[in-house]
């Protein structure tokens, strides 16, 4: 049974809603993308392999002083297998990337290599920090680790982060100042601007349902609440302060919609999840807010093609409720080159940053190469 103490300590509108069926507000009106305008739009292939490290998902980009910083994770050939590691490349132009470097290698346990998996970027100060996760074989023994650089070139010892998590989007700022990580139901604030340290536990589960947050551990503290496997969040922050952590939600039978997690105390505590009318392809996504105060997702809504994670769609909204203006962003193929363990998605993971004007979205092509598409915001005026 779910802890009752805790169930009774929500807000007494929010059990309403549980107990008659409300959805919350949060949705979209996409249907296909018959029509819509299509983005002028900029590609830049960072990494597309030959005949090894086959396997590349989980990126994200960051400007950093004078260049652009992309991480992700790369495997031999198969997803989130034991070998796997984290890489970077840098660019001046965006046209042009370095060589893939080493970011972080895998350990041994047992004499078998664990798994890493890139999990974001933050700077601070002049600092940059690249965030990272891994756990053992079975998925066992996660740790968040950091490593910080003052020029993306020369980078710390790890830095242990106390968390036991692999991130869905590296730290975000609340209004407060506060960072806080989008885990799968783990979601850490600290208070530390460096975000390299004082990390705090938070999530919408009892603390005593799980250990430990990463791929797979996600599947039983659902099971045991009665909720469907929640996982990958991304949130934004509305003007009464109110965080609005939207949930990828994944398994037999419960596809097709994100569900809502929402903070009222700046991530201290969030409230049960519940299902909203936001379609979704069981696919990652990114939300955020423009620099004119509308709210905006960049993920796959797209429901008739399951797992195709195309197209790639950009929805607006005015209020942070309805998200009623799509574009999109890409829809072009790319041809996997060589097979491996859940391999494929023509956009897969997407991550969002916004520089001068312009919105860049780096994801990944089949969990085989990684791409960046860049476009000039003032197309969506």
């Amino acid at each position: 049974m779910p802890n009752l103490r805790w169930f009774l300590s929500l807000p007494f509108l929010f059990i309403c809603s549980i107990a008659f069926g409300q959805k919350p507000a949060i949705k979209n009106n996409y249907q296909t993308d018959a029509g819509l305008t299509h983005l002028k739009i900029e590609r830049s292939m960072i990494y597309s392999p030959d005949k090894e490290w086959l396997y590349n998902h989980h990126p994200s980009i960051i400007r950093f002083k004078d260049q652009f910083l992309a991480i992700w994770s790369n495997g031999f050939k198969d997803e989130d297998s034991p070998g796997q590691r984290v890489v970077y490349s840098t660019s001046k132009d965006f046209k042009c990337w370095s060589p893939v470097k080493v970011l972080a290698a895998p350990g041994k346990v047992n004499d078998t290599l664990t798994v890493l998996t890139a999990a974001g970027l933050y700077q601070y100060n002049g600092t940059l920090v690249a965030y990272y996760g891994e756990y053992t074989k079975h998925r066992e023994n996660t740790h968040l680790w950091a490593k910080t650089s003052a020029d993306g070139v020369h980078w710390s010892a790890p830095i242990d982060m106390h968390v036991p998590l692999i991130p869905n989007h590296g730290p975000q700022l609340t209004k407060s100042g506060r960072l806080i990580i989008s885990g799968n139901f783990m979601f850490p604030y600290t208070d530390d601007k460096r975000g390299i340290s004082g990390w705090k536990w938070s999530s919408f589960y009892p603390d005593f349902l799980y250990k430990q947050d990463n791929s797979s551990a996600f599947y039983a503290p659902a099971a045991k609440l009665g909720l469907p496997p929640l996982c990958e969040g991304s949130f934004y922050q509305t003007d009464d302060n109110a965080l609005h952590m939207l949930l990828r939600v994944t398994g037999k039978g419960w596809k097709g919609k994100l569900w809502l997690t929402e903070s009222k105390n700046n991530g201290t505590s969030w409230s049960r999840p519940v299902e909203t009318e936001f379609s979704d392809n069981d696919s990652k996504f990114h939300f955020g807010r423009l620099a004119d105060k509308r709210f905006f997702y960049v993920g796959i809504p797209d429901t008739l093609h399951h797992y195709d994670r195309n197209p790639l769609i950009l929805s607006l909204s005015n209020d942070g409720k309805q998200f009623n203006k799509d574009y999109i962003i890409a829809n072009e193929l790319y041809h996997l080159k060589q097979e491996g363990l859940w391999k494929g998605g023509q956009y897969g993971y997407p991550v969002t940053m916004i520089y001068q004007g312009e919105m860049y979205v780096i994801i990944s092509r089949q969990k085989e190469s990684i791409e960046v598409l860049r476009f000039k915001l003032d197309q969506l005026k």
